[in-house]
């Protein structure tokens, strides 16, 4: 099973934020990267970072399973995910600290998965 995250290439990051703009760094990359069946992440503490928001809906064009970790009210991404996870909290730490969770916790179940087979 591969996964990456879109925000360790610094290369990409700087190519794509100077030449289309720091909104399309992360959709740029899910074009080129991502199949239908993937499932594409994006996490946003307010729901509404435009560059993750934008990457979510070319994810969901292209026939990836989209899923939000959000805080507040789950801003935009959260309407356009189809398993959506809010942290309702206004702390940006306190949201922070339970997407983290929830990141170790998929992991987790995933290693487990990934014993059975």
């Amino acid at each position: 099973m591969s996964a990456i995250a879109l925000t360790t290439d610094t290369s990409i990051l700087t190519a794509v934020g100077n030449d289309y703009g720091f909104d399309q760094i992360f959709v740029r990359q899910m074009r080129a990267l991502g199949q239908p069946g993937d499932i594409a992440i994006g996490l946003s503490t307010s729901g509404n970072s435009p560059n993750v928001v934008a990457a979510t809906e070319a994810a969901a064009e292209m026939g990836l399973i989209t899923v939000g970790l959000t805080g507040g009210d789950g801003g935009k991404l959260g309407s356009k995910v189809r398993y959506h996870l809010n942290v309702p909290h206004k702390s940006s730490a306190r949201v922070q600290e339970i997407h983290i969770m929830v990141g170790h916790i998929l992991c987790a179940l995933t290693d487990d998965m990934m014993k059975g087979l």
